[in-house]
């Protein structure tokens, strides 16, 4: 592994060093070290506090959104989500965490939960349930993981360099690519990136705790054996847009056969109560007026995965034909655009994205990335400032920025930006600090 020449350090030592921290820090509590399940009883390995729960996502459950292209902004929609979360807190093992519910843009079949309570469903999976019911189970699903700790389990036992050291340096970017090679640069945010890959143990516990809550806040049990039969067809099929639910959600028939052990058995007395339909189909009716446009979203995303990016062209413009102001599908056309070098249709669409979603991130990156290429260096700083702005806390984005302006010949506005980069990551060995180095040293700084 290369060494940054200034310090002799190599990511290995730094992530290494981290640990030693981490180990020094349990003496003083900011660790926990051990701690009491507070669905058990029983104790478990927790290297987590409850504050930092609450600090690790807050820190990274807003680069998860926008990697989904942002929370939705049909406020109906989200206020229901919202709304039937809720109606289950008071049954859960943890009732203070600050829980909250959002529906994201995404259209690949998903739900996840971070540690401090933030739980989000996309797009794609909303449009695979089929009444509120399932939509209490999956949500219960998610609190489960949250209320038995799994999140913060997991970096306990094997993520304990994530919480200290930023997960957002150039470790995000796509593997292999060189410095101008712009077309590769579209992992800004990678999905799935900070989102927890979870056990078999997990999944059948998170099961039995949503199962449970759902169950005791009045709802017809039926709802999770029907959620759990969709999960275990869709992973029959093995479609490329459950990809990521079940690298992070690993489904198996022994959960669905569990699901009805528990529905005819334990939560048998819950048959008489409904599902509520009529009313899932009611607040969803205008997310499911755009499952045409999705699912040739979902298409393309497919496409994209085998570089066949003609095929997935084509596929978003039937999408932009159905729905021309979706803020995923033009996001998505502009990086289909760059990843086959058609800088000028890329820049075009990554800015009708910027303004049908200004607030979030990803329209903002994506045209950064294609001004680069176009050679226009003060747009393409504008655009990593807006990022740097809308989402704080990217070390990357003050790599390129600095990029930017280096582009510019602005030296001395590039330097500062470098090397507020290189502090950024505490020095840490990528291509990126290579770069930064070698030009401040050119630059006699």
């Amino acid at each position: 592994m290369e060494q940054i020449k200034n310090t002799g350090m190599t990511r290995r030592d730094f992530l290494r060093g981290c640990t030693a921290t981490a180990v020094t820090l349990a003496g003083t509590g900011f660790f926990q070290g051990c701690a009491i399940d507070p669905v058990t009883g029983q104790q478990q390995l927790m290297l987590m506090s409850r504050d930092q729960e609450i600090s690790v996502d807050r820190q990274q459950s807003p680069f998860q959104f926008s990697s989904d292209y942002g929370v939705t902004r049909d406020e109906k929609l989200n206020r229901y989500i919202s709304k039937v979360g809720r109606s289950m807190l008071a049954r859960v093992h943890r009732p203070d965490m600050p829980y909250n519910f959002q529906v994201v843009n995404a259209t690949y079949i998903n739900a996840y939960a971070f540690p401090g309570g933030s739980i989000a469903v996309t797009r794609g999976i909303l449009l695979s349930l089929d009444n509120e019911g399932e939509l209490a189970s999956l949500l219960g699903h998610e609190l489960g993981h949250v209320n038995a700790r799994h999140t913060a389990e997991q970096q306990s036992k094997g993520q304990l360099s994530s919480i200290l050291v930023a997960g957002l340096s150039a470790a995000v970017e796509t593997r292999g690519a060189g410095l101008g090679d712009w077309a590769q640069k579209l992992g800004g945010l990678g999905q799935g990136l900070f989102l927890s890959k979870y056990s078999r143990d997990n999944e059948r516990e998170a099961d039995a705790l949503g199962h449970q809550y759902m169950a005791q806040s009045g709802y017809n049990s039926k709802g999770f054996t029907g959620l759990m039969e969709m999960l275990n067809e869709l992973n029959t099929t093995k479609s490329s847009s459950t990809q990521m639910l079940f690298a992070t959600h690993p489904m198996s028939r022994e959960r669905l056969d569990a699901a009805k052990e528990r529905d005819n058995g334990i939560y048998r007395g819950t048959h008489t109560r409904s599902l509520y339909r009529d009313r899932y189909m009611d607040h969803t009716a205008n997310l499911r007026s755009q499952k045409a446009m999705i699912v040739k979203l979902q298409e393309a995303d497919k496409f994209i995965a085998k570089e066949q990016y003609d095929q997935a062209e084509s596929a978003l413009m039937s999408a932009l034909s159905l729905k021309d102001n979706d803020y995923t599908a033009q996001v998505m056309t502009a990086k289909c655009m760059l990843l086959q070098k058609k800088v000028r249709n890329a820049a075009y669409h990554a800015s009708l994205a910027k303004q049908l979603f200004p607030q979030e991130n990803q329209g903002h990156y994506v045209s950064g990335i294609a001004n680069l290429a176009f050679k226009k260096p003060m747009q393409a700083y504008n655009d990593f400032s807006a990022c740097s702005t809308l989402l704080p806390g990217n070390p990357q984005m003050t790599f390129y920025q600095g990029y930017a302006l280096d582009m510019a010949d602005r030296k001395q506005q590039a330097a500062r930006h470098y090397a507020a980069y290189l502090k950024e990551i505490n020095y840490a060995s990528n291509k990126y600090s290579q770069y930064a180095y070698k030009r401040l040293k050119a630059w006699n700084y």
